[in-house]
Order: C-alpha cells, then structure tokens, then sequence
C-alpha cells in the first residue's frame, strides 16, 4: 500500500500511470470526492503490493532498511542493486510488504437523537470486517441503579455476521452531560452499586455483549478510590459471569495532573483491574477551543509513554479521532468549530482551491480558506499520512490496539490502513 501525495500539476490519470494501477482502483480505494479536480497536498492511497520510497539527502541502504524494518540485504536484492552502490537523492526503491502484528480495534457507535440512521448503520457494517469490538454509545447509568439503553438496531446482527463482539459502554452521563453528581451517588452507595451490577449483567446477557466497558467521567479526586473500589468490585462479579471488563481513562501525562477530567482516573489500578482500557488520546484541538490539531503526534505519544510506566502496553487501547475541525478565525471564546470528515475537509479545500499542508510535529493535515462570508477559516483534519503515524507509534510501543470515536464518518482511506498494518483480532 503507497501514500501518495498529490503535487502540483498531478492528475489521478498521472498517478495512475505513476504506480501502474488504475483510475478505477485508486478512486474506489480512497472513495474519492474529487477525482476530477485533485488538491494538491492531498494524500491517496495507492492500492498496490508493498510501496516505493524516494530516497533523500543523507539516506543510505541501511537506514532505509532499518526504518521500514527489513534487512538492508533483502532491500538490494528485491530492488536489483548491490549492496554496496551509493544511493543518489530521488531514486526510488521498492519496499515489499512488511509482516503484520496482530491487534485489536474498537469504534464507538453514538445513535443521535436516539435514532441510529442509515449512514450510522452502514458506517458501522463496513467497519465491522475490521473492528474486534463494536461499541454502542451509551447505556446510561439512572439514579435509582437501572440503565437507559441506547436504540441498538442492528448492531447485534452486524456484530455477529462480521465476528466482533459488542462492547457494552456504561457511563453517568445526564442530559447530554458526564454528571459528577451521578457519580458521586453511584460510587458511594453499595446498594445502588449492587442494584446497578445485576441490571449490567441481566442486560449484557439478555442481548449478548460480551465486554463490559465503564466509562464514567468528571469525577472529583475524592472519588478516585471510591471508584477503583467499585471497578474491582465489578471485575469481580463480571469475570465470574464469564464478562471481559475495560474502562475508558482521560489522556494523563502524570498521576499527579489536575482537573476535573483527570483526578479520579488511577491510570495503575485500572491497568491492575481491567482486562484493556482505552485512552482517550484526542481533543487537544475541539469544537469549544482554538484551532489545532485534534490528536497531535507529540502529546499522544507524551499520554501514551506515561501510560506505560503504569500499565503494560498489552492493556493499552489508544484512542482516535475520525473526524476534524473547521474553525472561524479569530477564535472568540464560546465560539464552536464544525466537525467534519476527512471526505468533507478535502472537498472544502477543492471548493476554496488551496492546498492542503502537512505538519510534520503534530504529523496532521490543515489548511486555511476564506469563506464566501468573507471570513477566514482553518481547517484541521485526519488523513492516510497521519493515521500511519499512529499506527507506528502503536507498533513502537507494542501497545495492544487502536478504539475510534466515532463511526457514522467517512474516512475510507482509515480502514485500508488497518488492513495493511494489522491482522485484526476477531473473538
């Protein structure tokens, strides 16, 4: 599989010839909004065997090698050339496929409204050959220890026909938000605690999830161990019923971090209690703040290192975004930023004829445009190029998958790439 990114005067008929594939192939692979009219920055993925890099001042044959992860002997033979032969700047080696690791995916499926529409429901039936969990968003836990069930549709039927297993996430939230108070009542009361595992377990039974996944945010520090009290009083009672258990955790850079999102989140106990959690590793850049990028490379990493020097990477689901964010400049507080998919950014930035930069810190795509308004806007996003760096990173530092958030977004070039980099683990 090749990344490819479009440069000024390319057309998908000269990228085409470029790679020997297809017109056909490389619009149906990326599902391309633009095929007529490509934005120079754009990335593509080119579907082909194994891929071709273009070797750069201070290349050689070894570090080449060592950085796809193969011998420097396997790449001269498959590229027809000695050993030995200095490598001048441009020329084009060929990479071959590289071995796979397995890992395990998850994406959360959030009904709007209550109702899961036609475009949620197929998201989440074309994601399902490559997810191990499917994650409908949320049970809801109620005050007197019952839950609210979201509408479930089809879920199960998708679920079973592409062997992934439904990932049951219980959260406080009310009314749209995490409420402290609702935690504070559930996790200081052994009776609503008792009354809440029996409705988890009688519901997790009676429609067939198979992992039981808390996610119960805003919670102040004084209930840090009220919480892993329950978590381990949980575990418990689920793994004798035969349930997996997971937990979603806020991205900490250190046990010690303030705030409302992080205090109560022990990043060493869930990692001793649960079976995996996953790591919230997205929205530095979000609707209510200024424009940045959503998952910069450098902060996930940051999260994720931390994370490590508590729990094993084996337990370590990182989290990840499929959508982006389109913000009005200046930013004035209180001002929201529209999602938008990385179909729709691309299609923004050929409507607005710009091209598409690539930071290479934050590893993200951006770009800027005026509006028929008249006002400025930049637009931050997700494409092939930054989803592979995280997918190295996952592979750097073994960690045990990748959970989304959220489908019902069109990002096709996503699930291409976990095909390439992973064999997906299946229960």
């Amino acid at each position: 599989m090749q990344i490819h990114v479009v440069q000024p005067g390319q057309s998908i008929y000269s990228i085409a010839r470029t790679y020997n594939s297809t017109v056909g192939s490389i619009v149906g692979a990326n599902q391309l909004p633009n095929p007529g009219r490509l934005v120079v920055g754009q990335a593509l993925v080119i579907p082909i065997v194994g891929s071709f890099y273009q070797v750069r001042p201070g290349d050689s044959l070894y570090s080449i090698a060592r950085q796809f992860g193969i011998s420097y002997q396997t790449l001269a033979r498959v590229n027809g050339i000695s050993p030995a032969r200095p490598l001048s700047v441009g020329f084009r080696l060929y990479i071959p496929p590289r071995p796979k690791r397995s890992a395990e995916i998850n994406a959360y499926a959030e009904p709007i409204g209550g109702r899961v529409s036609p475009v949620l429901e197929q998201s989440a039936r074309s994601a399902a050959p490559h997810l191990t969990y499917l994650a409908p968003f949320s049970f809801q836990i109620q005050r007197d220890g019952t839950l609210k069930e979201p509408n479930l549709n089809n879920f199960r039927r998708i679920a079973e026909d592409n062997g992934a297993i439904l990932l049951m996430a219980v959260t406080n939230l009310e009314q749209g938000q995490f409420s402290t108070e609702l935690g504070r009542l559930i996790l200081t009361n052994e009776q609503l605690q008792n009354t809440l595992l029996n409705n988890i377990i009688a519901t997790a039974k009676r429609l067939n999830f198979k992992d039981i996944h808390f996610d119960m945010e805003r919670l102040p520090r004084e209930l840090r161990e009220s919480y892993n009290a329950f978590l381990r009083k949980a575990k418990a009672r689920l793994s004798a019923q035969g349930f997996l258990m997971s937990t979603a955790l806020a991205p900490k850079t250190s046990a010690t971090q303030t705030g409302e999102w992080y205090e109560a989140h022990d990043y060493r106990a869930h990692g001793q209690i649960a079976d995996f959690v996953v790591i919230m590793t997205y929205e530095w850049g979000y609707s209510g703040g200024p424009a940045m990028p959503v998952s910069p490379l450098p902060q996930v990493r940051q999260v994720l290192e931390y994370a490590l020097t508590e729990m094993p990477g084996s337990k370590i689901m990182m989290g990840q975004n499929l959508y982006g964010y389109d913000w009005t400049l200046p930013f004035v507080p209180g001002s929201v930023a529209r999602a938008v998919s990385p179909q729709q950014a691309i299609l923004l930035a050929a409507d607005n004829n710009v091209p598409i930069s690539y930071d290479t810190r934050a590893q993200a795509p951006h770009f800027d445009y005026t509006a028929s308004d008249g006002k400025r806007h930049t637009v931050w996003f997700e494409d092939a190029r930054s989803i592979q760096a995280k997918f190295n990173l996952v592979k750097e530092l073994g960690l045990r998958g990748v959970s989304y958030w959220k489908l019902g977004i069109s990002f096709p070039q996503n699930w291409l790439l976990i095909e390439e980099n992973f064999n997906v683990v299946k229960r």
